[in-house]
Protein backbone atom coordinates (compact mmCIF):
# COMPACT_ATOMS: atom_id res chain seq x y z
CA UNK A 1 0.00 0.00 0.00
CA UNK A 2 1.54 3.34 -0.99
CA UNK A 3 2.18 6.10 1.50
CA UNK A 4 1.05 9.46 0.20
CA UNK A 5 2.64 12.75 1.24
CA UNK A 6 0.96 16.11 0.70
CA UNK A 7 1.90 19.68 1.49
CA UNK A 8 -0.41 21.17 4.10
CA UNK A 9 -0.96 24.90 4.48
CA UNK A 10 -1.95 26.10 7.94
CA UNK A 11 -3.28 29.60 8.51
CA UNK A 12 -4.86 31.24 11.53
CA UNK A 13 -8.18 32.96 10.89
CA UNK A 14 -9.64 36.05 12.54
CA UNK A 15 -11.18 33.91 15.30
CA UNK A 16 -7.71 32.46 16.16
CA UNK A 17 -8.70 29.04 14.73
CA UNK A 18 -6.08 27.22 12.65
CA UNK A 19 -7.29 26.26 9.17
CA UNK A 20 -5.45 23.47 7.36
CA UNK A 21 -5.75 22.89 3.63
CA UNK A 22 -4.16 20.62 1.04
CA UNK A 23 -3.58 22.47 -2.24
CA UNK A 24 -3.21 19.23 -4.24
CA UNK A 25 -6.61 17.97 -3.02
CA UNK A 26 -9.17 20.54 -4.03
CA UNK A 27 -11.71 21.10 -1.26
CA UNK A 28 -9.71 19.26 1.40
CA UNK A 29 -9.83 21.46 4.51
CA UNK A 30 -9.95 21.04 8.26
CA UNK A 31 -9.36 23.12 11.36
CA UNK A 32 -8.25 23.01 14.96
CA UNK A 33 -7.88 25.15 18.06
CA UNK A 34 -4.13 24.42 17.99
CA UNK A 35 -1.74 23.76 15.13
CA UNK A 36 -1.31 20.19 16.36
CA UNK A 37 -5.07 19.63 16.37
CA UNK A 38 -5.38 21.09 12.87
CA UNK A 39 -2.65 18.71 11.64
CA UNK A 40 -4.33 15.67 13.17
CA UNK A 41 -7.69 16.73 11.74
CA UNK A 42 -6.30 17.31 8.24
CA UNK A 43 -4.81 13.80 8.27
CA UNK A 44 -8.34 12.44 8.77
CA UNK A 45 -9.69 14.76 6.06
CA UNK A 46 -7.00 13.56 3.62
CA UNK A 47 -7.88 9.91 4.29
CA UNK A 48 -11.58 10.60 3.71
CA UNK A 49 -10.84 12.61 0.58
CA UNK A 50 -8.74 9.80 -0.90
CA UNK A 51 -11.36 7.17 0.01
CA UNK A 52 -14.05 9.25 -1.70
CA UNK A 53 -11.94 9.65 -4.85
CA UNK A 54 -11.30 5.90 -4.93
CA UNK A 55 -15.01 5.12 -4.53
CA UNK A 56 -15.75 7.27 -7.62
CA UNK A 57 -12.77 5.84 -9.53
CA UNK A 58 -11.20 9.30 -9.65
CA UNK A 59 -7.43 9.70 -9.84
CA UNK A 60 -5.55 10.70 -6.70
CA UNK A 61 -3.28 13.69 -7.30
CA UNK A 62 0.14 12.71 -6.03
CA UNK A 63 2.74 15.18 -4.83
CA UNK A 64 4.89 12.26 -3.74
CA UNK A 65 4.31 8.62 -2.95
CA UNK A 66 6.56 6.19 -1.15
CA UNK A 67 6.27 2.55 -2.08
CA UNK A 68 8.14 -0.24 -0.36
CA UNK A 69 9.78 -2.75 -2.65
CA UNK A 70 11.71 -5.91 -1.91
CA UNK A 71 14.82 -6.85 -3.81
CA UNK A 72 16.50 -10.23 -3.55
CA UNK A 73 20.23 -9.94 -3.98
Amino acid sequence: MPIYKFRVVIEQDEDKVYIASVPALQGCYSQGVTIEEAIENIKDAIKLHIEARKSFNEPIPIESAIEEVEVNV
